[in-house]
C-alpha cells in the first residue's frame, strides 16, 4: 500500500484546496473527514468573494488581494481537471450609499483602491440610475461598484475539488491513520480541539443562516445592502445571507432570524418578493481570535500543521492559503504573513 506524504484532516474549502495544491506539487495525499466533503460551513451557498475595503492597508488585505486575483486561474484549473463547475465568476459588486458620509468614504476609497489594487480592479462611485434595474435603493442616488468581487457556489466549489482530486487518485475517506505530515483543517470543531490542546482561547465559531432562492438574475454583480449579501449564481439560483450569531443553541437549525434576512433582502431588492425559497441553511463558521486565517505549524507538535479560521472570507482566501501551506509543508518555505500564525492567537 502506498504511504501518503500528507494527511489532510478536514474536507472543507481549506482542506480540499490544500490537498489540491499538494497534489499539484507531486505529493501523495490522503484527505480524512468523517462527515464527508463540505459537510460544515463550507457546504453553504452564499459564495461572496468580496474584498476588504481598500484603506488602512495591512498584510491580511494584501494576502486577500493576491488570493482573489489568483482565483480565476485556480478554479479554471480545477474545473478543467475534474469536469465539475465551481460556479466562479468575477462579476463585481454593488453597494448603495445611504448618506453623505458614506459617499465621502467611498470616494476616498476610490483613490486608495488605485494605490493598493493598482490596475487589477476598480472601486468607483456611480449614479444608481446608470446601473439599471439590478440595483438596491440608494438614499443618495449613488452606489459603489467594485470589479474585484467574485461569486462562486460553495457546494459546487467543494464538489469541483473532490472531482479534480479523484482524477489524481485522491478521495475523501471517513477515517484513516495519520501518514506523513498532518494538516488540520477541521473548521469550528478543530478550533475547539485546538483550544483544549493549547489551553487557551484560540478561536471559536459564529453561526450563520442563509437561504437559496429560485431566481435567475443572470451574470449581474452581487449586491451588498443592509448588511446582507445577495449573490446571483450561474445555475439560476440566488443566495442571500447571512446572520452572525455568537451565541446559539442549535448550530445547524434555522429560525426567525433567517426569516428577517429574507424579508430584508426583498426590501433591498423588490424583485425577490415572489422568489421561491428552495433551501434554508445554517452552520458555524470558524473564527480565529485574530480574525485572520490561522496558518502554520502546530506549536510543540512536530509534523502537524494548522489551516483554519477562514470565517467569512475562507473561500476568497483559499487559493493563496493553499499555496502557502503547500510551500510550508512540502518545501519548508515560510511565507505566512504577520498576524496569520497560530502563535498570533495564543
Amino acid at each position: 500500500m502506498t504511504m501518503a506524504d500528507i494527511t489532510v484532516r478536514g474536507a472543507g474549502i481549506f482542506g480540499l484546496s490544500i490537498a489540491w495544491a499538494c497534489v499539484q506539487r507531486g505529493a501523495r495525499v490522503q484527505v480524512v473527514d468523517p462527515h464527508g466533503a463540505g459537510a460544515g460551513s463550507s457546504g453553504g451557498f452564499v459564495g461572496a468573494l468580496a474584498p476588504h475595503v481598500p484603506e488602512n492597508w495591512n498584510p491580511k488585505k494584501q494576502f486577500q488581494l493576491e488570493s482573489l486575483l489568483m482565483a480565476s486561474g485556480f478554479w479554471t484549473e480545477i474545473e478543467a481537471a475534474g469536469g465539475v463547475s465551481a460556479g466562479y465568476g468575477r462579476t463585481g459588486r454593488l453597494q448603495p450609499l445611504q448618506d453623505a458620509r458614506a459617499v465621502e468614504l467611498a470616494r476616498q476609497r476610490a483613490q486608495t483602491a488605485r494605490e493598493f489594487w493598482q490596475d487589477h480592479a476598480e472601486w468607483r462611485v456611480l449614479a444608481a440610475q446608470d446601473i439599471g434595474d439590478w440595483c438596491p435603493p440608494s438614499a443618495t442616488g449613488l452606489v459603489v461598484q467594485d470589479t474585484l468581487s467574485a461569486r462562486m457556489h460553495p457546494r459546487g466549489a467543494c464538489a469541483a475539488l473532490v472531482s479534480a482530486l479523484a482524477v489524481q487518485g485522491v478521495s475523501v475517506v471517513p477515517e484513516a491513520p495519520d501518514q506523513g505530515q498532518v494538516i488540520h483543517s477541521k473548521g469550528y470543531a478543530g478550533l475547539l480541539e485546538l483550544n483544549a490542546a493549547l489551553a487557551g482561547n484560540i478561536g471559536g465559531g459564529v453561526k450563520g443562516q442563509s437561504a437559496l432562492l429560485r431566481f435567475n438574475a443572470g451574470d449581474v454583480p452581487q449586491l451588498y445592502a443592509d448588511g446582507l449579501h445577495i449573490i446571483p449564481h450561474a445555475d439560476g439560483t440566488l443566495a442571500i445571507g447571512s446572520t452572525s450569531e455568537r451565541l446559539f443553541d442549535h448550530p445547524t437549525s434555522t429560525d426567525s432570524q433567517l426569516d428577517d434576512v429574507i424579508a430584508r433582502a426583498a426590501q433591498a431588492l423588490p424583485a425577490l418578493r415572489e422568489a421561491e425559497v428552495i433551501t434554508r441553511w445554517a452552520s458555524v463558521r470558524p473564527r480565529a481570535k485574530s480574525r485572520a486565517p490561522m496558518l502554520g505549524a502546530w506549536p510543540d507538535r512536530p509534523g502537524h500543521f494548522i489551516a483554519n479560521g477562514g470565517f467569512k472570507i475562507g473561500f476568497g482566501m483559499a487559493p493563496k492559503a493553499a499555496q502557502v501551506m503547500a510551500a510550508l509543508v512540502l518545501e519548508g518555505k515560510d511565507q505566512i504573513p504577520e498576524g496569520f500564525r497560530v502563535e498570533d492567537n495564543l
